[in-house]
């Protein structure tokens, strides 16, 4: 049985989990260390003052997260979101990423958002540390590439590019009424 549901602060061990093997084993993320618990529970917390942080559950065990979170940080970019997704490894190609994405974009778009952006490490070469299943992944899901830096990611003694891919959800209508803010929007704590 799959569930998504929101993140809760007490979830934090087990994403650091799933998040701490793409931080050793790849450069899918260019962090170097796993962060604590603490660090990583304070970043959810910050990221849930504002917007959805959801977990896929497939028999009752949580499988992976996504977030949105504020892109770049400055008021006028407030129709604006970057998206982050992490699957326990294992997980990868059986639709749960697809799932909770569609969950995500559902309850963004109700906010009043309109523009959807990942940061994807990519390789011209893939090895070991990283393959360009992210990007693929995202251009299935309806992103379109939109920019991308060469060799700005150094990791595991080699140099990865990345990229920017871009999702629009929303109209561009004006004026521009504000987001809202997603835990003013709960209902109900299973999202669907």
């Amino acid at each position: 049985m799959i569930e998504i549901r929101d993140a809760r602060l007490t979830d934090a061990e087990r994403l650091l989990e799933i998040y701490d093997y793409y931080v050793k084993n790849t450069a899918t993320s260019f962090e170097y260390d796993t962060p604590s618990v603490e660090e990583f529970r304070n970043r959810m917390e910050n990221v849930m003052k504002r917007y959805p942080y959801l977990v896929i559950l497939k028999d009752n065990v949580i499988e992976g997260y996504a977030y949105a979170h504020a892109f770049v940080g400055r008021e006028a970019y407030d129709w604006s979101c970057e998206m982050t997704i992490y699957l326990n490894h294992d997980a990868c190609k059986c639709g749960m990423g697809r799932k909770i994405y569609e969950a995500i974009e559902d309850i963004l778009k109700k906010m009043g958002v309109t523009n959807l952006y990942a940061c994807i490490g990519t390789t011209d070469v893939e090895d070991e540390y990283l393959n360009n299943n992210s990007a693929n992944f995202h251009e299935h899901l309806g992103y379109v590439k939109v920019g991308e830096f060469n060799k700005c990611g150094y990791k595991f003694n080699r140099w990865y590019n990345m990229i920017w891919m871009e999702k629009i959800i929303g109209e561009y209508n004006s004026p521009k009424e504000k987001i809202k803010d997603y835990p003013s929007m709960l209902a109900d704590d299973i999202i669907r």
